[in-house]
């Protein structure tokens, strides 16, 4: 099961005064529902912070706690619980979608860490010549030149069947290369979750660089797939 973790700062429930865990959706005590928790997506489910997430575990208890503020179940309560249960419900929605997406997983919870992380940080321009990874450099400015040319080839009508297969190719290149870096990512995540300080603080750099590698390789999947689609 699901390992529940104890909050800091206890708070009353607002039913049996009994003080609980401010995380909680339900009082321990009297099982009553409580108003939207405080605290990250991991605490709605009772989980210390981790990257490597038991799925399986993680869904059964989202289904469990689905049923249990679903809005029918207070048809006949006050006021506050029927609008307690469609805030917690949106809470637990917000945080399934989060968490179990391995790279929205991560992305979250480097970001409860201080991380920089996305678009914002990174810049939004892909042609800019200092976004490309180094390694990628040429191949990049190759593929432009490649989709401008299948773009205006599309315009009037032609058909390359040589400039497609090359843009082929360098699609499943670049899916193999996303590959890569999710396998390196969750390298990482056994390095995070061990715990060390010091390793962690190595592992945060490490991910938010493969994160942002990873946003530009699936922007050029994305470019590619949408021209040999038009």
């Amino acid at each position: 099961m699901l390992k529940i973790i104890d909050s800091a700062v206890p708070v009353a429930c607002w039913s049996c005064a009994v003080a609980n865990n401010e995380s909680v959706l339900f009082c321990p005590h009297c099982s009553k529902i409580q108003p939207p928790p405080g605290g990250d997506y991991f605490s709605v489910f009772g989980l210390t912070p981790r990257l490597d997430l038991d799925l399986s575990e993680l869904e059964h208890e989202f289904h469990r706690l689905s049923r249990k503020l679903h809005p029918d179940r207070f048809a006949r309560a006050g006021e506050n619980e029927k609008q307690w249960s469609l805030a917690d419900t949106a809470l637990l929605n917000d945080a399934y979608r989060t968490l179990k997406d391995p790279i929205h997983r991560t992305e979250y919870l480097l970001k409860l860490h201080g991380a920089a992380i996305g678009e914002e940080h990174s810049g939004k321009d892909r042609k800019d010549p200092s976004r490309v990874p180094a390694d990628l450099l040429e191949e990049v400015f190759e593929l432009n030149m490649q989709l401008e040319e299948m773009r205006m080839a599309r315009k009037t009508g032609e058909e390359d069947a040589a400039l497609q297969g090359s843009l082929e190719q360098a699609r499943s290149k670049f899916v193999g290369l996303l590959d890569d870096v999710d396998e390196d990512l969750r390298g990482q995540w056994k390095i995070w979750d061990a715990g060390d300080a010091g390793a962690r603080a190595t592992a945060q750099k490490t991910m938010v660089a493969l994160l942002d590698r990873r946003r530009y390789l699936s922007n050029l999947v994305r470019d590619v797939t949408e021209t040999l689609g038009a």
